[in-house]
């Protein structure tokens, strides 16, 4: 049985030069997180900074899958989607995302594979984020692995709509 449950693929360090700056760093809190439904919003505050992300990971016996993220690399920057599968994919194939009755919503391509999985990305245009906000049906996560199977993880659009508009508020609010 598949689990969604949010995991923090690496932690996150940070150095500071003042003890000034530190005092008023503490009391600020550095890494927050709030679930909506199946979906996490996790912000770090690194200096002045503060970074964002929507986040759905599916897992299997205790073990991550799949992550999903979505966020901006910056205030500036595209909002993206983030894809990690498993090592074992075809790469050529890259990852869909789609709705249970097969429609798809957004793909993307293999850019690199790590020790933890392969990693797919794509600029997530408006069009695509108020599909996302509108879904109530369960959906998959479409790839191929090297056997040339098609792979199929699941993935609950339940509570994305609140989780997006927490996200949009929290960057803009201060980044």
């Amino acid at each position: 049985m598949l689990v969604r449950k949010w995991h923090r693929f690496g932690p996150i360090v940070v150095g500071l030069s003042s003890a000034s700056v530190l005092a008023v760093w503490a009391q600020a809190p550095q890494h927050t997180t709030a679930t909506y439904d199946d979906w996490t919003l996790r912000c770090d505050m690194t200096g002045a900074v503060k970074k964002c992300d929507l986040v759905q990971t599916t897992q299997a016996q205790g073990q991550p899958v799949s992550l999903i993220a979505v966020g901006r690399p910056s205030k500036t920057e595209p909002l993206r989607i983030i894809f990690q599968v498993p090592i074992n994919v075809w790469l050529p194939s890259g990852v869909r995302l789609a709705t249970d009755k097969g429609s798809d919503l957004v793909s993307a391509t293999f850019k690199r594979c790590l020790d933890g999985g392969c990693l797919a990305d794509a600029e997530l245009k408006d069009d695509v984020v108020k599909k996302l906000r509108s879904e109530t049906e369960n959906g998959k996560l479409l790839y191929i692995d090297a056997a040339q199977k098609e792979m199929a993880l699941p993935v609950s659009f339940r509570g994305f709509a609140v989780a997006f508009d927490a996200l949009v508020k929290q960057t803009q609010d201060k980044q």
